[in-house]
């Protein structure tokens, strides 16, 4: 297996959230979140293999997704070494 260094700061996130009122509530519906990932243009299908499964993994998603519904996507970012 081949591994991708994600420490130092090689992965980042933005999050964006949506809300909506409910009665006169604030409450979140849709979160969204973009992962950047410095890497090489060769790690790409490794990046979309996990990517594609990871979900399945985050204790924050288990816990979320069925009361908000939690979209991704990556964004690969040339590494520089």
């Amino acid at each position: 297996m081949r591994r991708i260094n994600a420490g130092n700061k090689r992965l980042t996130a933005e999050v964006k959230g949506e809300i909506e009122t409910e009665g006169h509530v604030l409450v979140i519906r849709r979160i969204h979140v973009t992962y950047y990932i410095a890497a090489a243009e060769k790690d790409r299908a490794t990046i979309e293999r996990v990517h594609q499964f990871h979900a399945r993994n985050c204790p924050i998603y288990l816990s979320l997704h069925r009361a908000i519904e939690i979209t991704t996507e990556y964004r690969l970012v040339e590494a520089s070494e």
